[in-house]
């Protein structure tokens, strides 16, 4: 890993006096002979890429957005599982799917049909007072903002389990959401045309994330 120092200094030359931005930092190996054993030693590379955080419609974050089903399916590996790796095919394949500009994003499942996020969003559902994350341990990626609403959820004393979903347990809740680093938290208000009440996520658990996320 970078030395964190080195690496502030990096990014901060590289936001430089932007208001506010989107920074990515991307981390490899380094360069190595053809085929894939890692290079030995290796030579870590990191990128860093600064850009102006992405414009999405200010409704989404108060109205609630609309969601798909996605056909293509995420695989499981508990060596992978959690991490935010650099192979997202089956996320580039599953947003290849509609092109409809007013749904935001797409439900997928893993192999054995388990609810397990969104293309590029985690997510949660409410129901009978309880907050339910997909269970991660196979596949799916461990976001910051999911981090943030299971601690935040915690501290507010909001009933939380993290377990494995199937779709009949998002389309019967009460309320569904989906959080990002970027988006923060977007409520939905319909799946595939079955709708869903986005007034029922939590008014304390969404007034505390979004301050918290943007501070």
């Amino acid at each position: 890993m970078p030395d964190p120092d080195l690496l502030a200094v990096e990014a901060a030359t590289e936001i430089g006096d932007a208001p506010r931005a989107t920074l990515k930092i991307i981390l490899t190996r380094g360069l190595g002979p053809r085929g894939y054993r890692a290079p030995t030693p290796a030579s870590p590379v990191r990128v860093l890429e600064c850009t102006a955080p992405p414009a999405f419609p200010a409704a989404w974050s108060s109205g609630g957005i609309r969601l798909r089903w996605c056909e293509t399916r995420l695989s499981r590996n508990r060596c992978t599982a959690g991490l935010k790796h650099l192979n997202r095919l089956e996320q580039v394949l599953a947003r290849s799917e509609w092109a409809d500009p007013a749904i935001a994003e797409g439900l997928m499942l893993d192999t054995e049909g388990r609810v397990v996020e969104g293309t590029m969003t985690n997510l949660f559902a409410i129901a009978q007072g309880r907050l339910r994350t997909p269970d991660l341990s196979e596949s799916g990626v461990e976001g910051v903002m999911r981090s943030l609403v299971i601690d935040t959820a915690r501290e507010l004393g909001l009933p939380l389990s993290i377990e494995h979903l199937m779709p009949g347990d998002i389309l019967g809740a009460d309320a569904v959401f989906m959080t990002n680093a970027l988006v923060g938290l977007w409520p939905v208000c319909e799946l595939q045309g079955h709708p869903l009440d986005p007034g029922a996520v939590p008014g304390a658990l969404l007034r505390t994330v979004r301050a918290r996320a943007t501070c």
